[in-house]
């Protein structure tokens, strides 16, 4: 089943989507008036637990409607691995942008976890911002994004796949000039609307997360194709060891990691300017479609 959150009329509503039929029920049709993004993140448990049919009756048409980030008010900053990928790992350590580590430490010992605020975030078809100052190398990175269904701490390599709830796509936009001049990553990952999100969530039952395919086009250019089995570090060992050190709660947002071929992998780099689409696809998903706008 997929989830959807659209405004309509002023309005945002949180519901059950069938793409390929062009039809959206809002969840309050079916469960105890939910009604919007915080309704949604609340109840992530009793939908995991009470499997959900949609009606046949009462929707609303996707075509009058514009669809929003799936999750607009996640209870922590979305959650953010680094370098999960050895290519793109060892490509970030040969861009020069890569202030905190070496070539020698190109591939994390470890997982790098870090964060982007939930101002970051934006839905589909929302404009990438190019902001003066902040506009010198703006890249993109297409990444499969974790839902949590059920919050917990401490919690095993081996029950960790029973609290995701489903899966979205995020593009982890980044200024890599303030990355690079920061030596961390926040302030360049952090800018207001430099996490577009969506369209969808898929829940968990419908998609094998081992080895699905990762894709971002730019302009129609494939630049990053990879799979989730090349991934450093797994999702169960990200759970484990995210809810080591902080409980996770219904609703939280783990993104994976990106794989090669972001636009400091080339030479020279290819960033983004004003009208580029960005298109992020992962099959089972969707596609996650932003074009890059002057502010």
């Amino acid at each position: 089943m997929k989830f959807a959150t659209i405004d309509i009329m002023g309005e945002t509503l949180a519901g059950v989507v069938d793409p390929a039929r062009g039809k959206f029920w809002p969840l309050g049709d079916l469960m105890n008036g939910l009604a919007d993004a915080a309704d949604l993140i609340a109840a992530l448990p009793q939908l995991m637990a009470t499997p959900l049919s949609p009606p046949t009756s009462d929707s609303l048409a996707l075509t009058d409607v514009a669809l929003r980030a799936p999750i607009l008010k996640p209870p922590h900053n979305i959650i953010c691995v680094g370098k999960n990928y050895r290519a793109h790992a060892e490509e970030f350590s040969k861009s020069g942008f890569d202030a905190g580590s070496s070539a020698a430490e190109a591939i994390p010992e470890f997982p790098i976890i870090f964060s982007k605020p939930a101002t970051t975030i934006t839905g589909p078809d929302a404009p990438i911002p190019l902001i003066h100052g902040l506009d010198e190398a703006v890249d993109y990175e297409a990444e499969l994004a974790v839902i949590i269904g059920k919050g917990g701490r401490f919690i095993s390599r081996a029950e960790a796949m029973s609290y995701v709830f489903g899966y979205t796509i995020i593009n982890d936009v980044t200024a890599r000039d303030l990355q690079r001049q920061h030596k961390q990553w926040f302030l360049g990952k952090g800018i207001d609307g430099f996490c577009p999100m969506g369209p969808y969530i898929v829940t968990a039952d419908e998609l094998n997360v081992t080895d699905v395919r990762v894709i971002c086009r730019v302009n129609g250019q494939t630049r990053q194709d990879a799979r989730t089995r090349d991934l450093i570090f797994d999702i169960p060992t990200l759970i484990a060891t995210i809810s080591k050190s902080m409980t996770l709660s219904p609703g939280d947002i783990i993104a994976t990691g990106t794989p090669e071929g972001v636009g400091i992998g080339f030479t020279p780099p290819k960033f983004l300017a004003e009208g580029d689409v960005v298109e992020c696809e992962i099959p089972g998903i969707g596609i996650l479609r932003n074009t890059v706008r002057r502010f």
